[in-house]
């Protein structure tokens, strides 16, 4: 039984091949091959994009989907523990798909699922069905995941998109910038991790042009509101960087604006007609993914 709890779950060959599935899908979206299968959606955290582009790809797929967007409607609200709730969802459904608040919550679940269980986001630790999204966009736009420079913008210490990003592209020799103020910086285990895989990086407080002109690939990140205890220093904090469109002028043309969305004020709107912009085209990249997660997860082959 194979779950996805954790990018570093996934070798170079691995996540090759779950890119090379999804462009199968992005050709020919609608296939059949979850008939007669039911998948459960378990969001205790909300969640826009992640939770429909999931249910979306198991509807394209032909599967139903069963479970809850909001936490507060479920028997977790009555006390009920998170193993009794996956050990009942998995008599029901033949895979889960779960987003939580607590750090570690779906390795746990996978251990007392009797189904696969694919890791939604949890906390601030892990996403890697959206760092696949992010490698496929990476590698649609630029043509190769190899040898890449990557500007991290914002929040680097409580963004899982960051942290499993750093770990999805370790296999590629990337090239790291880490931009983010002394509160939101980048975890001194990430740091290590580049250190232990010989990932050359730097990092910085100041978010400019000069940082900008010499990336690939410039991924920005909003403040997460929900993640702070203290709302002054979140207020001290959430518009630190806000790229405006004049700061693109003199990027390179190969350059992208990635986001994992949703975007609060970090991406001025006068970006979005940038043909640099490509956050929107990134969040339709996550079905063709997810629809490859599902079939790589319950080992069903997709024909070409």
């Amino acid at each position: 039984m194979k779950h996805i709890v954790s990018i570093d779950q996934c070798t170079a060959e691995d996540i090759t091949r779950i890119l090379d599935r999804a462009e199968l899908f992005e050709q020919e979206p609608d296939r059949q091959l979850l008939n007669g299968k039911v998948v459960a959606t378990l969001f205790f955290e909300p969640s826009t994009r992640t939770r429909l582009s999931f249910e979306t790809a198991v509807s394209r797929l032909g599967g139903r989907i069963i479970g809850f967007s909001d936490a507060s409607t479920s028997s977790s609200t009555k006390g009920e523990s998170l193993k009794d709730t996956i050990s009942m969802v998995s008599n029901y459904a033949d895979l889960i798909i779960m987003r939580h608040h607590l750090e570690g919550a779906a390795r746990y679940a996978s251990e007392v699922s009797r189904v696969p269980v694919v890791n939604a986001g949890d906390g601030a630790n892990q996403h890697p069905s959206q760092t696949l999204l992010d490698l496929y966009s990476i590698r649609k736009t630029q043509g190769s995941l190899y040898d890449k420079t990557i500007a991290m913008v914002g929040d680097l210490k409580y963004g899982r998109t960051i942290h499993s990003l750093i770990e999805g592209m370790s296999h590629f020799r990337p090239r790291f910038i880490f931009v983010a103020p002394e509160e939101l910086s980048l975890p001194e285990e990430y740091k290590q991790f580049c250190y232990d895989h010989r990932l050359p990086f730097i990092e910085t407080k100041h978010f400019d042009e000069e940082v900008i002109n010499n990336c690939d690939i410039l991924y920005m990140t909003r403040v997460q509101r929900e993640r702070f205890t203290d709302l002054e220093e979140y207020e001290r904090v959430k518009d630190v960087y806000v790229l405006t469109n004049d700061m693109l002028a003199d990027s390179r043309p190969n350059l992208r604006v990635l986001h994992p969305l949703p975007r609060v004020g970090e991406i001025a709107y006068d970006v979005d007609d940038n043909p640099k912009a490509y956050f929107i085209q990134q969040a339709l990249n996550g079905l063709y993914t997810r629809q490859s997660i599902i079939c790589e997860v319950l080992g069903i082959d997709v024909p070409n």
